[in-house]
């Protein structure tokens, strides 16, 4: 309210008191704004610079970059405890050429069970030598066993001439193989011919009582397709390996038997030097060798 006038001719003198009530309007001009707009800035910065890393590396340099921050562990061991650059080992302080980023290996807990010779001694193999050699005579016996049954049965005697036993490191293959006058399957499909059929019903009923398990691999030559979006070598191998595994399966044999199936297209020819010649076309089913079991 007005004071007083001290004089006569003073006019009394009016106080103003304006007050301010803030009702969260006008945020506009607060400093919110700027916080957001230096987070895109940022974010931008690091697209852009992605973008750059793309196009400014080398493939083995990107592969180097990921492996920088991939989430593992470093494994000392592979430069000596202490030995590495990280510690200050051999070449620390120099200048690596190129992107090398550090070697990171993903290093398992050591157990803490295990004696003098834990994994390094007689025991610590994943094959026994024993079951191996009991293995080499059981394929003696199958293969003795199939030919003899081809001999005296005229239907699969025709197909002699396309089996073959072919002793590897994974175990005994056996090959069923085309050429120019006869195929396994009919051509371009996955159905087996009756006289085929016949002979993988034989293998099943003569593997039926061992142990081993299969690995099946399918073979093609390398003649194309018309459409090879409808059908190329690739599928029509792996489905030759998979007819061949479900004609075992109804032979007698468990699910439990099966270890691997695949088709490997004409990447693998047995005629290297013509990888259009029918004798590619081939379906190989091989006996593993039993895995042998530590301490065993």
């Amino acid at each position: 309210m007005a004071r007083a006038p001290h004089g006569k001719n003073e006019p009394p003198k009016i106080v103003i008191v304006k007050k301010i009530i803030a009702d969260g309007h006008g945020g506009h001009h607060g400093g919110a704004w700027k916080v957001a707009y230096a987070d895109f800035v940022t974010a931008m910065m690091a697209f852009f610079l992605l973008l750059w890393l793309l196009g400014a590396t080398t493939e083995k340099q990107r592969k180097g970059i990921a492996d920088y921050f991939a989430p593992t562990l470093i494994d000392t061991k592979s430069t000596g405890i202490g030995g590495g650059v990280l510690n200050g080992g051999p070449g620390a302080g120099r200048q690596q050429s190129g992107i090398t980023g550090r070697i990171q290996l993903i290093v398992p807990k050591a157990s803490e069970g295990g004696g003098d010779k834990a994994g390094t001694g007689d025991k610590g193999s994943l094959r026994n030598p024993n079951a191996k050699a009991q293995d080499q005579k059981t394929f003696d016996a199958i293969k003795r066993e199939l030919l003899k049954k081809m001999e005296v049965t005229p239907q699969l005697k025709k197909l002699a001439q396309q089996v073959r036993f072919i002793p590897t490191d994974d175990g005994l293959r056996i090959d069923l193989v085309d050429n120019a006058d006869y195929s396994m399957f009919a051509t371009g499909t996955t159905n087996l011919t009756p006289a085929a059929s016949d002979l993988i019903g034989t293998i099943a009923k003569t593997v039926a009582d061992v142990p081993n398990t299969i690995m099946i691999r399918g073979h093609t030559d390398s003649v194309p397709y018309g459409d090879p979006r409808a059908m190329n070598n690739w599928l029509l191998s792996s489905s030759r390996a998979e007819s061949t595994r479900r004609r075992l399966a109804a032979g007698g044999l468990p699910e439990s038997r099966f270890e691997r199936i695949e088709g490997v297209a004409d990447r693998e020819p047995m005629i290297a030097g013509n990888p259009s010649d029918p004798r590619n076309r081939r379906v190989a089913i091989t006996l593993l060798y039993r895995k042998g079991v530590f301490g065993q």
